[in-house]
């Protein structure tokens, strides 16, 4: 789905039949719709962004509700005990706090010694080899976890020019991944990892925790 308005009335017109078909019980599909503009002034809309450019213009309600999970962890983990390195690190690397703690959350519940089935380990989940290239001596140690995370953060928010989403995208599936489809690659894993980093983040960033 990629329509294409080139006026105003098109665009009306296109708004008027979403809603239409919703209020009569029509089901459009199932998914968010982004939107851009471009230089000639022609409006874009698509489910499926394969361009960064593309933002959300419609939220797919079901899901988003969905996603918006209550800040819930397992009985055997404490996320207060990693506050203060969290904080440490987040300023020293310039990267939001409730981004850092988005991400932990979802990588490993706060779970220090999680270990995926491809062999990502720790707290912010880091590879073999990102851990290695990050010169992290301990994947299972918070500090060293933490503070490699972290640095991997800032370095893909460089890379985008700050573009979180674009960011959390690239944690998930890879850099190169977002480069060749110059946006967040049409996995459904990585659409669902980063609408759930950004609402946790969200939810961290409204909490206070």
């Amino acid at each position: 789905m990629q329509p294409t308005f080139t006026s105003s009335a098109s665009f009306k017109a296109f708004l008027l039949a979403f809603i239409i078909c919703t209020l009569v019980g029509s089901k459009p599909a199932q998914a968010d719709i982004y939107r851009y503009v471009d230089e000639d002034d022609i409006v874009h809309f698509t489910d499926a962004p394969t361009d960064k450019r593309f933002k959300v213009f419609m939220r797919d309600l079901k899901k988003d509700k969905e996603l918006r999970t209550k800040l819930k962890y397992a009985s055997s983990v404490n996320p207060a005990e990693f506050e203060q390195l969290i904080k440490t690190c987040s300023e020293k690397y310039g990267v939001n706090a409730s981004l850092v703690k988005a991400v932990i959350h979802a990588e490993s519940g706060y779970n220090p010694n999680a270990v995926s089935s491809k062999g990502a380990s720790g707290l912010m989940q880091l590879m073999p080899a990102t851990a290695k290239s990050l010169k992290v001596a301990d994947r299972f140690n918070p500090k060293d976890n933490v503070e490699g995370g972290v640095k991997y953060l800032r370095f893909l928010l460089d890379t985008f020019r700050g573009d979180v989403s674009l960011a959390v995208a690239a944690y998930n599936a890879g850099l190169n991944k977002v480069a060749k489809y110059g946006g967040i690659p049409p996995y459904n894993e990585t659409r669902t990892y980063v609408n759930r980093v950004l609402s946790y983040m969200k939810s961290y960033q409204e909490s206070g925790i």
